[in-house]
C-alpha cells in the first residue's frame, strides 16, 4: 500500500492530510500520516483572541489524534530531525519529559511520498529588540504565557 507522510500540521498540511485521508485513507488506496511536534492546532488567524484571553487555547485547539481518527489518517507526535532520500524514512526525535525522563525513543518512518509543510517563520528583519519584545504570530507558547502575566 502506498505510504503517505506530511510534515506539518500547519493549515496545508491539516489540509493536504484530511483530503488525503477521505479520498485515499478511507478506501485503503494509503495509509497517510502527519506528523507534526505539537499535539493540536490552532488556526493562527485566532491568535489575536488567545492573546486577549477571549479564546482558550487549550479548548478551541483542534486534536491531531482525533482528527486524524474522524478523516482516516495516523497522526505522529514528533520533531522531524532527519531525511534519508535513499531510504525513503524520516526520523523523528526523541521525546523527554520536563525532567529528562525519557517518553518516546527516536523512531522511523518510512514513505513512498514525502509532503514537507513546515510553513514559515516570522521575519523580525534585524530589527533592534523585535526578537527579544515581539509576540511572534507563530510562537503560540510565548503567546498563552503572556497572556496569562
Amino acid at each position: 500500500m502506498l505510504k503517505i507522510v506530511v510534515v506539518g500540521g500547519g493549515a496545508g498540511g491539516l489540509e493536504l492530510a484530511t483530503k488525503l485521508g477521505r479520498t485515499l485513507g478511507r478506501k485503503r488506496r494509503a495509509t497517510v500520516t502527519l506528523v507534526d511536534r505539537n499535539s493540536s492546532h490552532l488556526w493562527k488567524p485566532l491568535l489575536h483572541e488567545v492573546a486577549t484571553g477571549s479564546l482558550d487555547e487549550g479548548v478551541d485547539a483542534l486534536s491531531y489524534r482525533a482528527h486524524a481518527r474522524n478523516h482516516h489518517f495516523d497522526f505522529q507526535l514528533g520533531s522531524l530531525c532527519s531525511i534519508d532520500r535513499d531510504k525513503k524514512t524520516i526520523t523523528l526525535a526523541a521525546m523527554e519529559d520536563e525532567d529528562g525522563d525519557l517518553l518516546m525513543p527516536e523512531r522511523e518512518i518510512s514513505y513512498d511520498i514525502l509532503v514537507m509543510a513546515i510553513g514559515s517563520r516570522s521575519n523580525d528583519f534585524n530589527t533592534a529588540g523585535v526578537r527579544e519584545h515581539c509576540i511572534f504570530l507563530d510562537s503560540l507558547n510565548r503567546l498563552t504565557v503572556s497572556a496569562t502575566r
